[in-house]
């Protein structure tokens, strides 16, 4: 299903989350950028791991790197958060979702309305009466 505007910008601002592999420690972390410590493996290249969840920060923390001239890669990934299923289901669209569920809910509670609205009427309620008799023999 494709995304809307609104399911992209919750996307960005709550599910994803950059994170920046360099080869030795940078001079200085800016605010807002968490430091993973690694476990050492000889096979592994990078050996810092750096998480950003904002985008600004994470492009603030990248320009830091480039002026000093470290080499890095970045990966862009879902948080492990209990709420990302919710607003970011795979394959899915939360907006429609939610509006599918309104007109569900919406025409619902007009059914219910008019049925109720029937059994309030007298000649319909003489006629269901009738009817039960006729059935009970």
């Amino acid at each position: 299903m494709q995304l809307t505007p609104f399911d992209r910008w919750l996307r960005e601002k709550f599910v994803y989350e950059t994170h920046i592999q360099t080869l030795r420690p940078p001079p200085s972390i800016p605010r807002g950028i968490r430091p993973v410590t690694l476990p050492n493996a000889s096979n592994q290249r990078y050996q810092h791991l750096f998480v950003a969840r904002s985008n600004k920060i994470a492009q603030l923390f990248i320009s830091q790197l480039k002026d000093s001239g470290q080499m890095y890669t970045t990966r862009i990934v879902d948080r492990t958060a209990w709420f990302v299923p919710f607003i970011a289901p795979k394959q899915a669209s939360v907006t429609w979702w939610l509006i599918s569920w309104t007109l569900i809910i919406t025409s619902s509670l007009v059914a219910l309305l008019y049925v109720k609205s029937l059994l309030d009427n007298p000649e319909i309620q003489q006629n269901l009466r009738d009817t039960l008799k006729i059935l009970k023999g």
